[in-house]
């Protein structure tokens, strides 16, 4: 364990959205630091929760089924706590269009009630919140960093900016120290793979696994990013352990950067089999596509010392070996 990472022994950890994909993941490795964790989440169906993803642990953590949009709950849940992992939040951008005021509510008006229950109730505590690269739109210049002009192409990137930089406010503001951490796709063990509401990789491991072609919409170019779980995990924990990080903004990236074409052509290569189809966008994902994306992270790892570990094929090999055993509880 890294020295800064002895920090978390015997503290207490919040995680917002505990039982998805990303809070499950962190919820594994605070419990091998020797934290006491409380997870929080709604499980509505359509969002990602799953108790499967903490079977190991469930023993050894706190489960509280409660909406974040619950201000009642998150009063009294923020107390006692050294840490907020908050990641709970509307991921499906298809979904905002289809139902905004949803949207609005969960990545919006319920960070605000967050960060009010930890201004009244816990103002010493520290929060890292799951920001996205969704807001930058279509990129004007590549990398993008963090000075990229914000232009989100969809409902879901205004509310996740304005529920962001409620966390930059309340830190400047109020002392309570947050950070941000703008993630690119993320991928792995626990991820959604029923549909595409987190990422298109969630189904093509679904379909690799069921012997169906995979989908590549577009003409396959597109360029994209990927970091593997663990990674995203290391740098959750690197921002909430650093004081440097408050009121701060962080890129994550990858240094691999790859089209949609190759990655179809890298995981079935990694499985042994499998087939791809180049298909047309459907009109309501083509209104939003951003096209090529991949991100400068360069200020992340020089203030932090994060950089990913985890390379695209052996992420991906990782992640199929864990959806053959247990698919099941996934589909």
């Amino acid at each position: 364990m890294s020295s800064n990472l002895e920090r978390f022994r015997s503290k207490k950890a919040l995680i917002t959205g505990g039982l998805g994909f990303i809070g499950s993941t962190l919820a594994h490795r605070l419990v091998d630091l020797g934290v006491e964790v409380t997870l929080v989440d709604s499980l509505i169906p359509e969002y990602g929760g799953n108790r499967c993803n903490v079977e190991p642990i469930a023993d050894k953590v706190r489960i509280n089924i409660s909406d974040i949009r619950d201000e009642h709950a998150m009063k009294y849940l923020v107390q006692g706590q050294d840490y907020l992992f908050n990641l709970a939040g509307q991921t499906s951008h298809e979904d905002s269009m289809e139902n905004p005021y949803t949207d609005l509510d969960i990545n919006c008006r319920s960070q605000l009630s967050i960060l009010e229950a930890c201004r009244k109730n816990n103002p010493g505590i520290a929060v890292v919140f799951a920001s996205t690269r969704q807001m930058y739109g279509i990129p004007q210049y590549l990398p993008v960093d963090e000075r990229h002009p914000i232009q989100p192409v969809d409902v879901n990137g205004i509310n996740k900016m304005a529920g962001e930089w409620y966390h930059l406010v309340y830190d400047r503001v109020y002392g309570i120290r947050c950070c941000s951490l703008r993630l690119t796709n993320t991928y792995g063990p626990r991820m959604r793979i029923k549909d595409a509401r987190q990422t298109f990789l969630g189904v093509w491991i679904r379909n690799i696994l069921r012997d169906e072609a995979l989908k590549v919409f577009g003409d396959g170019n597109q360029i994209r990013d990927f970091n593997y779980v663990d990674d995203v995990v290391e740098a959750f924990l690197q921002a909430a352990v650093s004081e440097e990080s408050s009121g701060n903004i962080y890129n994550l990236g990858a240094d691999d950067p790859i089209s949609l074409k190759d990655t179809a052509e890298l995981l079935i290569q990694v499985h042994g089999a499998g087939t791809y189809e180049i298909v047309p966008f459907p009109d309501d994902r083509k209104k939003i596509d951003i096209g090529d994306y991949y991100a400068d992270y360069r200020r992340i790892r020089s203030r932090l010392g994060w950089k990913p570990t985890t390379s695209l094929a052996d992420g991906l090999r990782k992640t199929l070996e864990y959806y053959r055993v247990h698919y099941d509880k996934y589909v």
